[in-house]
């Protein structure tokens, strides 16, 4: 039966303030400090824990959460990683063609995709939500080379700001890139990782499925299934994910921000939804 969705497709790619209070201690001279958080804060760090120091490393355009896991990562622990961040400072490239060029070289090392839906087997929708695809119910810009990327990044971690039955699904109205391919075809890399606001999950790439792989600070594996529209993949106990340190807080709010903001990278996103230091 077709999703209904009520809405447009913005804040697909962008987090929105939701903030959380992690209090644990800390060691900040003698003190105990209570770390607060927002949604938008959690995602970053754990995108930033993706990059590899020396690799190359992207996100497309519109992609607020992404570009800051960049940033973050090359402060904190990947000093020589290449980051490219379309349509911002931070590109080496002046059309998306060559940034293309580099992807099917297999020179992309880590990509970073979003969609409007999301299934278990790694497949992402960006262009319509309806059965019908001549009469669909909503139609979207799509992703304009995301689907041949998906193809020729090593990794790509897929997020969703929305952790819900209607962007997570058991299969994807339209597949805008497909999350795996027969052996016979000729693929450099696959998805690794979803991250949501309230979990993530790890690409199984033997079964070609997504299973959940840790469960974010307040969250339950009962909420996760309820609010999952597929099968998480899992029997047992569910790892939690570990929150942002104090240090990954600190530089976040500190270094991030600010040169987001100087930068002209999202400024206003980066004003309004990281902490400041």
């Amino acid at each position: 039966m077709p999703i209904t969705w009520r809405g447009s497709c913005r804040g697909i790619c962008s987090g929105r303030p939701g903030w959380r209070d992690e209090s644990r201690p800390t060691a900040v001279g003698a003190m105990n400090v209570s770390l607060n958080y927002s949604e938008s804060e959690l995602m970053a760090v754990l995108m930033s824990r993706e990059v590899r120091d020396g690799e190359v490393s992207a996100c497309g355009a519109l992609s607020q959460l992404p570009a800051t896991g960049l940033l973050l990562a090359k402060e904190l622990h990947a000093p020589t990683a290449e980051l490219i961040i379309l349509n911002t400072v931070f590109r080496p490239f002046q059309t998306s063609r060559q940034f293309h060029f580099l992807a099917q070289r297999g020179e992309l090392g880590l990509f970073f995709a979003s969609g409007v839906q999301v299934d278990r087997h790694g497949n992402y929708n960006l262009h319509q939500l309806g059965t019908d695809p001549e009469r669909p119910e909503v139609r979207f810009p799509g992703g304009y080379g995301g689907g041949m990327i998906y193809y020729c990044a090593r990794r790509t971690v897929v997020f969703r700001t929305e952790h819900t039955r209607r962007s997570l699904v058991e299969r994807v109205d339209f597949v805008s890139a497909t999350g795996s391919s027969p052996a016979n075809v000729l693929r450099l890399g696959n998805p690794s990782k979803l991250i949501t606001p309230k979990a993530t999950f790890r690409f199984d790439r033997e079964d070609a499925c997504l299973r959940l792989d840790s469960i974010h600070p307040s969250y339950t594996l009962a909420e996760i299934r309820e609010n999952t529209g597929f099968d998480p993949g899992v029997t047992g106990p569910v790892a939690a994910t570990p929150a942002p340190t104090a240090e990954e807080l600190r530089v976040l709010r500190s270094v991030v921000r600010p040169t987001m903001i100087e930068t002209g990278t999202y400024a206003a996103w980066a004003e309004r939804s990281l902490g400041s230091g």
